[in-house]
């Protein structure tokens, strides 16, 4: 009776405790995914993925987890991560048709290949380089990518103010040509709890989003000792539906949305409608699909329509669709400039950098700038090591007009490069007035020569120079939606400065004859072949035998008649035989051939080894 009494308090203490654990670990964790459809000017439509996990401080976090990934909670651990970024991207956001001040473009615009910075809690700078080489390595490994190239001193840089605001030293790489393809996409879908299986990440059909304009994946870690660690992961594509006057999402993706992840704790899907449409929802187009909701911007330059994804499932999927009644009218908000960078100049030996910035005509950031009617323009670039910028060449036009130095650049921070050691970069402030219409800034650069092995495969394509990263640090995102409840709307409120990217640079360089090795090895081969061929076949030949052996030969080939010929002058020939064959065998013309031969040999070693 009393071990049954025992038992009970026991199986009764152990029911107690998981009631009290299990409400911890379902409020520990949580995943969220959403997605934003927006239609652009030049009738094509802008999809933007958000998923986010969050894991709070907890002292098992690497080891057990209910929703968050594992591999991302040790790689923190390990490297002492405080804050990183990765992006995959493959074509270059149009940041005239598509937009340049709202949180599509100023977050999620990235650069073509691969871009990486991440800020470490560490403080001294060995541990920060070590830890940065290793964390270029296992990135690599998780992401099947080349990333690891980023782990050599002339590949990464450390931008001190113009790239982001940072309290430590943060490490910044960019590989402009990797390719991006499904293998990238793999492992980042399988961050997610439910992958894409089921959810909002059912609808990535693979054919759809590389065959997009544009497509940029990435993947955001945040350590904070309050949060935990949190993990946002967007996928921002370009696509053309293939009639945009009515378009649906199951022509964009091929598929239908079939209710959300079992996970996930909100599952919802936005249309946004900026411009003139937003304000004439009655006259511009109709809507497939009832929202749940709309919210509407307080400047009124914008709408947007939520759907919940918790109301569809395998019998009534969501299949979000729009129908324009008349032609399109889209204005989207832009940033102050637009802002190009290419070469100037021809030949392999010198040339010129110039990053042009022309006005967008945009009253709106009036409000935004201080009284002295000037924006500010934070510009961030990398050149490599054997781009040798010169950079008291610096030069800046404004309107046309050359302007003094100290007019424009409020404070500048150059590193120079260092061949085979360091990239070169530069960070400059620049106050243009407000009346701008267009400035340029020049400078000059000579072009390095490298070693065979330093060349690319591909050498005659040429070489990259990464976009330069152009920041408007007084210019923030004016659109205003009340309703917070979602983190898509939470990018809205945030005060992020507006960000833009250049062109990625493609630099010829001065490339050898790389046949040349070949050449020259066949014709050594060639040469040394003749030389031991010769020599063995000097050394090793008999003549007297050789002679005698042919003469055999030709007896065993005779006639009847010659055979008794060959008899009645028999002791003629073998007279003449022994005579041949008591010649001595080395004699004055053979020794001449090896010494010659031999000299040959000594005149060409001699020659290969001074060339």
């Amino acid at each position: 009776m009393a071990s049954h009494t025992l038992f009970s308090l026991l199986l009764l203490l152990l029911l107690l405790s998981f009631h009290l654990i299990s409400p911890i670990h379902c409020s520990e964790e949580e995943f969220t995914e959403e997605l934003l459809l927006k239609p652009l000017p030049d009738r094509k439509v802008a999809a933007h993925f958000h998923f986010r996990t969050v894991a709070p401080p907890s002292p098992h976090n690497g080891k057990h987890h209910h929703l968050f990934p594992k591999s991302i909670s040790q790689l923190v651990k390990k490297h002492h991560i405080r804050e990183l970024e990765l992006s995959f991207t493959q074509g270059r956001w149009n940041y005239a048709k598509w937009g340049g001040s709202d949180p599509l473009s100023t977050a999620n615009a990235k650069p073509p290949g691969v871009e990486l910075w991440a800020l470490f809690d560490l403080s001294s700078k060995p541990e920060i380089d070590a830890t940065w080489r290793n964390l270029t390595h296992s990135l690599s490994g998780l992401f099947c990518a080349s990333i690891n190239f980023l782990e050599a001193s002339t590949s990464h840089s450390t931008p001190l103010w113009a790239f982001i605001k940072n309290t430590g030293e943060i490490k910044y790489g960019a590989l402009p040509r990797e390719a991006v393809c499904t293998e990238n996409l793999t492992p980042w879908l399988k961050l997610l709890p439910c992958r894409d299986k089921s959810g909002i990440a059912f609808l990535l059909d693979r054919p759809s989003i590389y065959k997009a304009h544009f497509h940029s994946q990435r993947l955001r870690l945040k350590i904070d000792n309050s949060n935990g660690i949190i993990v946002d992961q967007t996928l921002t594509v370009v696509l053309q539906p293939s009639d945009y006057s009515t378009w649906f999402m199951s022509q964009l993706f091929k598929k239908k949305l079939m209710g959300k992840c079992a996970l996930a704790k909100s599952s919802k899907v936005f249309l946004e409608i900026e411009g003139d449409s937003g304000g004439k929802t009655e006259n511009m187009f109709e809507l497939f699909g009832y929202p749940d909701r709309e919210i509407k911007d307080e400047n009124g330059n914008s709408i947007l329509y939520e759907y919940n994804v918790e109301r569809y499932n395998e019998d009534e999927p969501l299949d979000l669709g729009i129908k324009w009644k008349k032609p399109l009218k889209l204005h989207l908000m832009q940033a102050p400039f637009h802002v190009n960078r290419f070469l100037i100049g021809s030949g392999n030996e010198r040339g010129s950098i110039a990053i042009s910035f022309h006005s967008t005509k945009n009253s709106t950031y009036n409000n935004n700038i201080n009284d002295k009617c000037e924006i500010k323009a934070a510009v961030f670039q990398v050149v490599p090591w054997y781009v040798k910028v010169y950079y008291h060449t610096l030069k800046i036009y404004i309107n046309g007009k050359i302007m003094d130095f100290k007019d424009i650049v409020e404070k500048i921070n150059v590193v120079p490069s260092e061949d085979k050691v360091l990239p070169g970069t530069l960070e400059m402030m620049l106050r243009f007035p407000c009346g701008t219409k267009s400035a340029t800034l020049t400078l000059d650069f000579d072009k390095g020569f490298l070693h065979i092995d330093e060349y690319p495969p591909d050498a005659n394509q040429g070489f990259d120079i990464p976009s330069a990263v152009i920041t408007f640090p007084d210019v923030y995102l004016d659109r205003i939606y009340q309703e917070l409840d979602s983190r898509i709307l939470q990018l809205y409120k945030e005060r992020k400065s507006v960000r833009a990217y250049t062109e990625v640079l493609l630099v010829p360089l001065t490339t050898p004859d790389f046949s040349m090795p070949y050449n020259v090895i066949t014709f050594t081969c060639t040469v040394l072949a003749l030389y031991f061929g010769s020599m063995v076949n000097v050394l090793r030949r008999r003549i007297g035998e050789e002679e005698r052996l042919a003469k055999n030969k030709d007896g065993a080939k005779r006639g009847l008649i010659t055979m008794l010929i060959s008899k009645i002058k028999g002791r003629k020939e073998e007279s003449t035989d022994q005579s041949e064959s008591s010649k001595p065998l080395i004699g004055p013309k053979l020794i001449f051939k090896v010494v010659l031969i031999a000299g040959l040999a000594v005149v060409w070693h001699y020659f290969v080894n001074n060339s």
